[in-house]
Formats: structure tokens, C-alpha cells, sequence
């Protein structure tokens, strides 16, 4: 599976943005990951085939919503009211894996290439 992702870019404190990643095939469950300069890569949002199972980190609930459309086979993250500390590179990821979401990076076998967020005080 191949993940293309896109939609970053530079925004102010306040607004909002969507990401999107293209997927070449199908598989059990999708995620978004994000790295901020110095940082590990964290676990943003998740969710699974058919879109009945979605998990979001507790830094971006109530503000950030992973959802996919499943003719375009893209996994989409409709992210409003950004903060600064949501600056990063967003990551989509993908797994065949079964048996419920998963939030760790080890977890998934497929990643994009990665977009580039960045949220101006």
C-alpha cells in the first residue's frame, strides 16, 4: 500500500486545515501521526476499513476529526481551531493488521511521505 499525503501548510492560531492521504490500496485501519522539531513521533487519530471505529488523541479531541471517504480511498483529518503546539509533520499510516486501532508508531507498516503544518501565534 502506498499513502500520498497532502493538504498542510501554514495557518494561524485559530484556524483550520485538512489533510489528506491517498491510499494505492485497502487495509484494516488507517492512522495520522505528527513529529514537531526535537520530538518523537506521536499518534494523532485513527480509524478503521469501514469508518464504525475512530480513536483520537486527547490533545487534539473536540478539535480534530479523522474521517474517510471510501470511492476516493482517502483517509482525511479535518483539524480546527489549531494551536501553535499542533506545528509538525503529519504523517498518514496504514496496517492489515485486525482486532482493534492502534496508536503506536511499531504498529503500522505503511507511512506517507509526510506534510508539513505549521500554526502562527
Amino acid at each position: 500500500v502506498q499513502l500520498q499525503a497532502s493538504g498542510g501548510g501554514l495557518v494561524q492560531a485559530g484556524g483550520s486545515l485538512r489533510l489528506s492521504c491517498l491510499a494505492s490500496g485497502r487495509t484494516s485501519m488507517y492512522a495520522w501521526f505528527r513529529q514537531a522539531p526535537g520530538k518523537e513521533r506521536e499518534f494523532v487519530a485513527a480509524i478503521n476499513w469501514s469508518g464504525a471505529q475512530k480513536d483520537h488523541a486527547d490533545s487534539v479531541k473536540g478539535r480534530f476529526t479523522i474521517f474517510r471517504d471510501d470511492e476516493k480511498n482517502t483517509v482525511y483529518l479535518q483539524m480546527n481551531s489549531l494551536k501553535p503546539e499542533d506545528t509538525g509533520v503529519y504523517y498518514c499510516a496504514a496496517d492489515g493488521a485486525v482486532g482493534g486501532l492502534r496508536s503506536r508508531v511499531r504498529d503500522y507498516d505503511y507511512w506517507g511521505q509526510g506534510t508539513q503544518v505549521t500554526v502562527s501565534s
